[in-house]
C-alpha cells in the first residue's frame, strides 16, 4: 500500500512540477518500450532465444520417445516374465532383464528432469544478459543525445507503477527523443536485422 501511495504521489508530482521545471531546465521524454522493441539487437536476441528453444524441444522430444519405447519394452518383459509356460529359471532371467530396463527408464526420467532444469537456468541467464546489454546500449545513446542537447532530465513515458498504471499521466510540449535514439541505435544494423520477429521481452 505504501509503495502504491508513493508511486501515485510521484506521478502526480511529476505532472505538476514538469511545467515549472521546464522553465528552468530542459526536459525530454522517451518511450523505452518502443526503442527496446525496435532495436535490431532485441530482434536478434529474440531469434536466438527461439532457436535455442526449438533445439531444446527437439532434444526433449527425442528423449520422450526413448522413454515411451523403454516403458513399452518393460511392460512386454514383465508380461513375459510371468508367463507360466516358462521355466522358473527363464522367468527369473526375464525378470532380471525387466529390472534392468526399469533402471534405464529411471535414468531417462532423470535425464529429462536435468535437461529441463539446465535449459531453464541457461535460457534465463542468456535472456537477462542480452537484455542488460541492450538496455546499456540504449542508455548510452540516451546519455549521448541528452548531453548534446543540453537536457537536464529524461522521463520514460512507458514506465508503469506497481499497479500497472502510467507513471507519467500527462505531458505536453516536451521534446520526445524516442525516434532519434531508435534511429541512432539501429544505424549499424546488419542487412535484414530489422525484419526479425518482434521482441518477446519488453523493457521494464
Amino acid at each position: 500500500m505504501k509503495k502504491k501511495l508513493f508511486t501515485a504521489a510521484l506521478a502526480l508530482a511529476v505532472t505538476l512540477v514538469a511545467p515549472a521545471l521546464q522553465a528552468q531546465n530542459k526536459i525530454a521524454v522517451i518511450n523505452m518500450k518502443t526503442v527496446f522493441d525496435g532495436y535490431w539487437k532485441t530482434k536478434q536476441s529474440d531469434t536466438l532465444v527461439k532457436e535455442r528453444q526449438s533445439e531444446f524441444q527437439k532434444n526433449r522430444s527425442k528423449m520422450l520417445e526413448d522413454y515411451q519405447k523403454a516403458n513399452e519394452e518393460y511392460k512386454n518383459l514383465s508380461d513375459l516374465a510371468n508367463d507360466p509356460a516358462l521355466s522358473l529359471d527363464e522367468q527369473k532371467r526375464r525378470r532380471q532383464t525387466a529390472e534392468t530396463k526399469l533402471l534405464e527408464i529411471r535414468e531417462i526420467e532423470q535425464s529429462i528432469s536435468n535437461l529441463d532444469k539446465q535449459f531453464q537456468s541457461d535460457i534465463t541467464e542468456q535472456v537477462n544478459r542480452m537484455r542488460q546489454n541492450i538496455l546499456r546500449d540504449i542508455q548510452d545513446e540516451v546519455d549521448t543525445q541528452a548531453r548534446a542537447a543540453g537536457l537536464n532530465l529524461v522521463f520514460d513515458v512507458a514506465s508503469e507503477s506497481v499497479n500497472r498504471t502510467p507513471i507519467i499521466m500527462f505531458n505536453s510540449g516536451l521534446t520526445d527523443i524516442t525516434q532519434p535514439v531508435l534511429q541512432k541505435v539501429n544505424e549499424n544494423a546488419p542487412p535484414g536485422a530489422l525484419d526479425a520477429a518482434p521482441a518477446a521481452t519488453p523493457a521494464q
